[in-house]
């Protein structure tokens, strides 16, 4: 369904996006930005894990609702990237690297749609956990302080970022892996 729970959800998380890019352009001070994008951001972020829950719960799964949910993610982790490249919090190669996957793995399914084989392509464990570790990653880099008087948000934030980076490059292999005998025996 377009307009149930679970995808309103979804469309809160989209909507969302905007306010935690607008924070950052606030005239108030730096650490009063950062906490509120944190908060933001864990927020939206919270409602991936309550759609799915709750589309599961319900029995509300619509073909809309698992279309639109990785939309939102993509958007989500995207522009909290180019605000963090911004900021000067993460390397631009790494920003390159995720979103590049994301562009590239979005295509690739959208091709092995067109050409009935998008179960090669289907969401896989390496994927949740690529994204599992980017929406840890980003919080930390948001926050860019001290947690508890000794965890340095940034520092963390910097190593996690990296090694959600190298599982974007992983998964986007595997992906790549799974869909190349179907390419191959179409372009036949």
């Amino acid at each position: 369904m377009f307009f149930n729970l679970p995808t309103l959800l979804t469309w809160a998380r989209i909507l969302a996006i905007p306010l935690i890019v607008g924070v950052f352009y606030l005239d108030v001070h730096q650490s009063t930005r950062n906490l509120t994008a944190t908060v933001l951001f864990v927020a939206v972020a919270l409602t991936d894990w309550a759609d799915g829950y709750l589309a599961r719960k319900l029995n509300m799964t619509s073909s809309f609702g698992a279309f639109l949910d990785p939309v939102a993610d993509k958007i989500l982790v995207c522009a909290s990237l180019l605000i963090l490249l911004q900021q000067d919090r993460v390397d631009t190669f790494v920003a390159l690297v995720i979103i590049g996957r994301e562009i590239a793995i979005s295509a690739l399914r959208e091709w092995m749609a067109h050409i009935g084989a998008s179960r090669s392509v289907a969401v896989h464990m390496l994927g949740k956990v690529k994204t599992t570790v980017q929406m840890i990653a980003i919080p930390f880099l948001l926050y860019d302080g001290v947690l508890f008087g000794s965890i340095n948000t940034l520092a963390w934030g910097r190593w996690l970022i990296w090694i959600a980076a190298a599982l974007t490059i992983w998964s986007m292999i595997y992906y790549l892996q799974k869909a190349l005998p179907e390419i191959r025996a179409k372009a036949r």
